[in-house]
């Protein structure tokens, strides 16, 4: 057991909140873009607006194996910042407490969220993702009460179309309807009504759709003259088309568990093309895990401005990195499930390239006296920010001169 002394939890609390906080921005950003696309989705295919939400919590977990990454690192990154800004990791150095041994409580963070994130890209997004595209196919085929568009022809049951110009109370109270239905015996029925409702039946397969004030006209079919009626009411049962149950899941590798796509990579009976698309998500999985344990030497590396600088430049190139990284590793999954690179190599060359670069930041930050990992790139975009600022000076400058001898002409 690992006694942790006051300092490590001094330093805990100073993680804690930056990355409790990271999380919670990179999570909400990520599901923002999404969300207003299942809006649009849900709204077009007539759905309860209550859908969006139950489909963005089955996301959640996809958007989580980034969010956590990013989570854990700028908390560690913001607390040795902190500590380096206000010369408190000066003083640790002085007294004799090595780089080494402050890694202690961010490689803590970093084991705990490895085990999160095992867990939910291995076991939780792929059942949450088989439950996302489960509400989608509800969603198209209208077994979650989607309602009738206003204004376009839809099908009840077969042989039925019903058009509906005005729909009130959330679809309670339908106003100026037209439904056609057809029988089997050649027999048609046409109806007009001003208003509608429909009414549920003790048979879950039927439901009944109540006319008031409208006007029927029944075809026997052959040559029987067309009987038209009038009504006040008039009730005409409605057949609900048969639901088709939904796949089961695993027809996609984004939907097999982590143990699950460990067998079929391993199964020498299984078809080589699912193998290798199988290994591809099944290497990038791991890779996602393991990405956690080179953060803390990422973090720390680039946590620390150089001398007299209060730089934030190591904050956006940890997270320019990291993403890149993501993204690097989801291209290498395509590619390996095409068949275009080995799937093993697409995951574990970037990994290995990254864990090395990480690694030798933070040897230049703890092992070479006076070593800054960012002080070079911290002294280019100094370079690059005072040009720019000049040249805009002089832009200034310039357009004051043009308007003062405008103004003395």
């Amino acid at each position: 057991m690992i006694a942790l002394t006051r300092f490590d939890r001094y330093l805990a609390r100073l993680i804690i909140i930056p990355l409790v906080s990271s999380l919670v921005i990179a999570a909400m950003l990520l599901l923002l873009d999404r969300m207003l696309r299942l809006f649009d989705f849900v709204m077009n295919e007539g759905g309860p607006v209550s859908v969006v939400w139950r489909m963005l919590g089955n996301l959640l977990p996809e958007y989580l194996s980034l969010g956590i990454p990013i989570g854990v690192m700028m908390g560690i990154l913001l607390a040795f910042r902190n500590l380096a800004l206000s010369s408190e990791l000066d003083a640790l150095r002085a007294v004799g407490i090595s780089y080494n041994r402050l890694l202690r409580v961010p490689f803590l963070f970093s084991l705990f969220f490895a085990l999160v994130n095992f867990g939910i890209v291995g076991f939780l997004q792929p059942t949450a993702r088989y439950a996302y595209e489960n509400l989608r196919y509800e969603l198209r085929s209208g077994a979650l009460g989607a309602s009738i568009k206003v204004g376009e022809f839809a099908n009840l049951g077969k042989g039925m179309t019903l058009r509906v110009e005005q729909s009130l109370n959330q679809g309670a109270d339908l106003r100026g309807l037209f439904v056609r239905a057809e029988g089997k015996d050649g027999q048609s029925l046409a109806v007009t009504a001003a208003q509608g409702t429909f009414l549920s039946t003790d048979d879950p397969d039927v439901i009944l759709l109540r006319l008031t004030n409208g006007t029927l006209v029944h075809a026997p079919g052959g040559d029987a003259v067309p009987r038209v009626l009038s009504f006040e009411q008039h009730d005409l049962p409605v057949n609900l088309p048969a639901m088709t149950s939904f796949r089961k899941r695993g027809e996609g590798n984004i939907e097999l568990t982590l143990p699950e796509l460990g067998a079929l990579v391993f199964d020498s009976t299984a078809d080589p093309e699912a193998r290798r698309a199988a290994s591809a998500t099944f290497n990038r999985r791991l890779v996602q895990c393991l990405v956690m344990f080179m953060l803390p030497f990422l973090a720390v590396a680039l946590a620390v401005p150089p001398k007299r600088s209060t730089s934030a430049l190591g904050v956006f190139v940890s997270l320019i990195g990291l993403v890149t990284f993501h993204k690097v590793t989801e291209y290498g999954e395509r590619m390996g499930t095409l068949g275009r690179i080995d799937p093993v190599l697409a995951q574990w060359v970037p990994f290995l390239g990254f864990f090395a670069l990480s690694l030798w930041l933070y040897r230049v930050l703890a092992y070479v006296p006076g070593g800054q990992p960012i002080g070079a790139l911290d002294r280019w975009f100094g370079k690059i920010g005072s040009a720019v600022s000049g040249l805009a000076a002089r832009l200034v400058r310039r357009s004051s001169w043009r308007d003062d001898a405008l103004s003395a002409g």
